[in-house]
This record gives structure tokens, C-alpha cells and sequence, in this order.
């Protein structure tokens, strides 16, 4: 896998996550929403890693 392929992948799972986390704050689901931080937290990292720029695409902004 090259590294278009990793940030491509990482950008599609950061953009999942932020949609499950909008929906877990929704519905007041605690418990999922800090687990989907953690996984937020995580390719948030990775990416910042790999010189994405966050800016226009976290919603979440945590």
C-alpha cells in the first residue's frame, strides 16, 4: 500500500467516525462516544503525521 492509499483510507475511516460520533452525542450514547473518541483521537494522529491538513474536514474539533 502506498501512501496515497493509507491517507485515502485513514480520511474515509476519520470522516466514518465523525458521523458515528455526531450520532452517539445525538442520542447520548456515552459510553460509545468515548470509544469512538479514542479511535477519533487515534486517526486524527496519523494523519496529522502524515501532513493532512484537518482543518476543513474535523467536525468534531476535540
Amino acid at each position: 500500500m502506498n501512501a496515497a492509499e493509507v491517507i485515502k483510507n485513514a480520511m474515509d475511516e476519520f470522516k466514518d467516525i465523525q458521523e458515528y460520533m455526531l450520532i452517539a452525542r445525538e442520542e447520548n450514547a456515552t459510553k460509545t462516544y468515548a470509544r469512538l473518541k479514542k479511535k477519533y483521537i487515534y486517526l486524527k494522529a496519523l494523519l496529522n503525521s502524515l501532513s493532512v491538513n484537518l482543518t476543513e474536514i474535523d467536525e468534531i474539533k476535540e
